[in-house]
This record gives structure tokens, sequence and C-alpha cells, in this order.
């Protein structure tokens, strides 16, 4: 009777175990895409997201002066995952120099959408982004 109780247990614990991990395997990775802001330029400045795709978009700004990620069509359009992280409006992530901030987001709309710096455009901070 123990030995039975124990192979029940075991087949148990078994199961318990493949279920964690089926759970673990149905979130799906983030992909992590870099964007370095600096005097006056991103790099990349063009990106391409894939619709459905969880993504954290890592920030970094190694200018001298303060820089916006300005892409306001684009974070509506997206399922953003930590809102915290964009302006007040939801329309930017704002960076001083020596920052890093992460986006975690999903995009759910196919598009093409603008980026730029709003104090730094006219001397060419923009990009593009893409979502297919």
């Amino acid at each position: 009777m123990i030995s039975v109780l124990r192979t029940a247990g075991a087949f148990v614990a078994i199961a318990l175990a493949l279920g964690s991990l089926a759970a673990v395997a149905a979130e799906p990775a983030s992909r992590t895409m870099t964007v370095i802001a600096t005097n006056y330029q991103f790099e990349p400045a063009r990106l391409v997201f894939r619709r459905g795709v969880a993504y954290r978009l890592h920030l970094e700004n190694r200018g001298s002066e303060m820089h916006e990620f300005h892409a306001a069509e684009f974070f509506k359009s997206a399922e953003i995952r930590n809102p915290a992280v964009l302006n007040g409006d939801k329309t930017e992530v704002d960076l001083q120099p020596g920052d890093k901030k992460d986006v975690d987001l999903v995009p759910r709309r196919a598009g093409h959408f603008r980026l730029y710096c709003p104090d730094h455009d006219w001397a060419g901070m923009t990009g593009k982004i893409t979502v297919k």
C-alpha cells in the first residue's frame, strides 16, 4: 500500500512539474530591440516590429542633452505592459543623459509610424517605425 502511495505521489509531482513547464512555455519570450539616442540621432533610426510579438524596447541616452523617444501613434497602437515608463500623455519616453529605460510592448496594428525627438527633430533626430 505504501509503495502504491509513493508511486501515485511521484506521478502527481511529475504532473505538477510538467504543468508548470507548460505554463512557462506558454509565456512568449520577448525580443529585445535596442535604440541608442545621441546628439542628434537615433541608432538605428529605422525599426521593424512584427504584429503580435512581445518586445522589450531598450532605450539609452548616450548624448549630453535630454532626448525624447516620441512615437505617439506607435505607442497608442501597441499593448504597453509597463505604461509607467511613458510620459503622462503616453506619447514618449523621456531620457536624461545616461538614462536607460525599457518599454515592454506588443505591437497590435500593422503600419508605419513616425519617431522623433521633439527638441531635436530640426537637427535630423528622426526615425521610422514599421509594424508588419
